[in-house]
């Protein structure tokens, strides 16, 4: 099912390494390994199934065969696609924000192996998880192992003699994101802080919080960014994402003061320089978040609402409306 996908384990070099899946679409989401003295070693984040799992553990041990044993896993956030194979790193200190552990009790690993085996009867949210990501995955061996030490605000860490910085940036992407700092490295592990080619999507926000995410990371003195998703980077692709949440929030704040409704709003942002980006779905939820807080929670569509307008935009649709509307007549 997998061996399509390139799936590469990369050397950043100061005892730092990454793990790069794919494109970076909907579910391929990266990992890192941070090495220290004495054969300690740091893991950040796993990946969406166990058997995808496993693959980086064995790269990682292949590489590094002290990682035989995964000293501490950090998780980023609480998303699938970094958390389902925690079950497989045994024995780890396993470290999240509070709210990265509240996100993945409520949203366990069970779950998405009920919307596999029925999607008929979640719904939107069952069509859509089947049409993004159900059909691309093997869920059969995912499993729910939370984080068993957690902390609000920033956390240092000393692994091996090696200094971590752990910093909470949520409520952005999740409500719990958080980046991983390795200072003497000049590198930040970013979670779905950053991702790189493709759309962001907010499920938390509000948008001015993940802006204010970017900028930290703009302050930070690194070199490389390894995003959760995409290539690895540097700080030119973090303003460039910093760019893009602007250019929606500013566009969808004009939408929204000339009266369009969010779903209107979100077939009239429009971003040439970002086109080449994956996900471009992605801008509808991003459009909602904007509404959201400028309608001080009066507009607050649910995440099926926001599904079922991002399954239309993934198909071609020319705009928000279902049939025969002014914008059809206009286009002809």
């Amino acid at each position: 099912m997998y061996e399509n996908i390139e799936r590469k384990l990369h050397d950043i070099g100061n005892g730092l390494f990454a793990w790069v899946q794919g494109d970076g679409s909907w579910g391929w989401s990266n990992s890192g390994l941070i090495c220290g003295d004495d054969d300690k070693v740091v893991m950040v984040d796993t990946l969406f199934t166990g058997r995808l799992t496993q693959d980086v553990l064995d790269a990682y041990r292949r590489a590094v065969p002290a990682a035989d044993v995964i000293d501490v896993l950090i998780n980023s956030h609480s998303n699938g696609d970094h958390t389902y194979g925690n079950h497989l790193v045994e024995g780890a200190r396993i470290i999240g924000s509070t709210a990265c552990l509240e996100e993945m009790q409520e949203r366990p690993a069970s779950l998405v192996k009920e919307v596999v085996a029925a999607p008929e009867k979640f719904g939107t949210y069952g069509k859509f998880f089947s049409e993004t990501m159900g059909s691309r995955f093997d869920f059969s061996d995912v499993g729910h192992l939370p984080p068993n030490e957690t902390f609000d605000g920033t956390m240092a860490l000393t692994v091996g003699g090696r200094q971590i910085e752990l910093t909470e940036l949520g409520p952005a992407h999740t409500r719990g994101d958080i980046v991983i700092h390795v200072p003497d490295a000049r590198t930040v592990y970013t979670g779905d802080v950053v991702f790189h080619g493709g759309h962001p999507i907010i499920w938390a926000g509000p948008i001015g919080n993940w802006i204010a995410a970017c900028d930290f990371i703009l302050g930070l003195d690194i070199d490389v960014v390894v995003p959760g998703h995409g290539a690895i980077c540097g700080k030119p692709e973090v303003q460039a994402l910093r760019d893009y949440l602007v250019s929606v929030q500013t566009q969808a704040s004009k939408a929204y003061a000339a009266g369009l409704t969010w779903t209107e709003a979100a077939w009239e942002v429009g971003y040439a320089a970002f086109d080449s980006w994956l996900d471009r779905e992605r801008v509808v939820a991003n459009v909602a978040n904007v509404y959201k807080e400028l309608s001080g929670g009066a507009v607050d569509p649910t995440r099926e609402e926001i599904m079922a307008q991002m399954l239309r935009y993934r198909h071609g649709a020319e705009c928000a409306h279902d049939g025969p509307c002014a914008c059809h007549a206009k286009a002809q």
